[in-house]
């Protein structure tokens, strides 16, 4: 099945395993050679009350993704496993 990245970014990632609405779809990682997909970036959550900047993004493996839907995608990941913090920059950096 083929697939816009535009349509996926329209789509909601949950986590399976404990139910836990992640986000949506921000980016993605590919295999150049062929144009496979291999994880999904979705950003954390921000840090207060969803407004303000997230802490990073969660990078879900290929792999991890169980079924793409309507307009749902579930994963099978361990949050802690899959979390990617930003790196701290300076004030004028």
């Amino acid at each position: 099945m083929m697939m816009r990245f535009s349509q996926l970014r329209c789509k909601e990632v949950i986590n399976i395993t404990d139910g836990r609405r992640l986000g949506y779809v921000s980016d993605l990682e590919l295999e150049t050679e062929n144009g496979r997909i291999l994880s999904l970036f979705v950003p954390c959550p921000g840090r207060f009350f969803g407004l303000f900047g997230s802490n990073g993004h969660y990078q879900i493996p290929w792999s991890c993704i169980r079924k793409i839907g309507d307009d749902l995608i579930l994963v099978d990941v361990c949050l802690d496993e899959v979390c990617c913090r930003k790196e701290k920059r300076g004030f004028f950096s």
